[in-house]
């Protein structure tokens, strides 16, 4: 076989690509860069937010170490390993708290950390209050 279009195999992904292809098998071999940010709606307040996500990954031992690096009202900014930074931060809206996070490397982490927020009310409040000035018999 020619040397120049031999086959190898991907590394992370198992996908056989020609060597010559590069760019295609490192954008099939980054599955992760859709999970750098990642978001959700809670109905905690900001500060109560901010407080768990300090306590929840200054809690993590091994390779999934991190501590505070700056840390503000609605913000956490935290160092892992190797420098790795992993940002969460926290807005009102009128759905809820809005809870972003930030990273490369602890990425299943963070989603292991916001999907244990409880979420946000699936009525906002306003139509709650819509629906009891409704008269009877209507829906």
């Amino acid at each position: 076989m020619d040397a120049g279009l031999s086959r190898r195999r991907g590394s992370l992904t198992g996908i056989v690509v020609p060597m010559f292809s590069r760019s295609i098998r490192i954008a099939r071999m980054h599955q992760q860069s859709n999970r750098q940010l990642q978001e959700r709606i809670t109905s905690l307040p900001i500060a109560e937010v901010i407080a768990l996500a300090s306590r929840y990954f200054s809690r993590r031992s091994g390779v999934y170490a991190t501590f505070i690096e700056k840390q503000g009202p609605s913000h956490l900014v935290l160092r892992g390993l190797g420098g790795e930074e992993l940002v969460i931060a926290a807005r009102l809206t009128d759905a809820g708290t809005v809870v972003s996070g930030g990273t490369y490397m602890f990425d299943q982490q963070l989603a292991r950390f916001l999907d244990a927020l409880p979420p946000a009310s699936t009525i906002p409040e306003s139509d709650v209050a819509d629906v009891a000035a409704l008269p009877d018999g209507v829906t």
